[in-house]
């Protein structure tokens, strides 16, 4: 009979822990089912990009639109009735006898300004005076009858030189020349006449009666609707008339 040796298994080896691996969820496996997979769904056609786009580049400032300002109105200016009509003579002071030829407009810093446009054609000048200021600066129409008459009789009476310088005289003589009142001028040739007999006049004296002669004629002749050399020997008449 024999007896079964057995054999010591040889001890086992100490085993290294093997590295702990990451757990990674597992996934269930697919349930399979018999019903049929669905139809896959068709995306509607995109239409093809153009491999370059066009970019619209914005607008220069200089092409938009101005804004536009609010601009002020200017002022209506109505015309008005005046006491000088086309037409009329009218003297100027500094000037005489002229005729208001029209009534112009024109456009000063913006504003409308109304003219008297005044023609003397004795001098072959116009001279245009705003209507707002004609009687400002002595404008002013032909003498009355009356003042004709007052004009003329002054002529008559008796020469008034003052005992001063000439210089100082010739300035009151030219000051009432240039004020347009024919009575005033009348006075200076009644003072700067000098009749048959007298002393003769110097040049400056000469000067001074001459403009004051022919603007009192031409004042007359406008006024009794006759020419200038008629007005100028009216006037004379009555120096004469003084002298006899």
């Amino acid at each position: 009979m024999t007896t079964a040796v057995k054999k010591k298994a040889p001890p086992a080896a100490a085993s290294k822990p093997a590295p702990a691996k990451a757990a990674h969820p597992k996934t269930p496996p697919a349930k399979t089912s018999s019903a049929k997979p669905a139809a896959p769904v068709k995306a509607p056609p995109v239409a093809a990009k153009p491999a370059i786009q066009h970019v619209q580049a914005p607008k220069p400032a200089a092409a938009l639109k101005p804004v536009p300002v609010p601009v002020a109105a200017k002022p209506v200016v109505l015309l008005r009735k005046h006491e000088f009509r086309v037409g009329d003579f009218v003297v100027y002071p500094t000037h005489g006898v002229g005729r208001i030829q029209k009534i112009d407009e024109q456009e000063v810093a913006g504003s409308s300004l109304e003219l008297f446009v005044i023609g003397f054609e004795k001098d072959k000048m116009i001279l245009r005076v705003p209507t707002m200021k004609a009687k400002a600066v002595g404008m002013r129409k032909l003498s009355s009858p009356d003042v004709v008459a007052t004009a003329l009789n002054t002529l008559k009476g008796r020469a008034r030189i003052k005992r001063t310088m000439w210089s100082r005289r010739a300035q009151e003589y030219e000051a009432k020349i240039n004020s347009g009142d024919l009575v005033s001028i009348a006075e200076v040739v009644r003072d700067l006449h000098r009749a048959t007999g007298q002393p003769e006049q110097s040049y400056s004296e000469r000067q001074l009666y001459e403009a004051a002669l022919a603007r009192m004629a031409r004042e007359v002749a406008a006024i009794e609707r006759i020419d200038e050399p008629s007005a100028v020997k009216r006037v004379e008449g009555a120096l004469v008339k003084k002298a006899a």
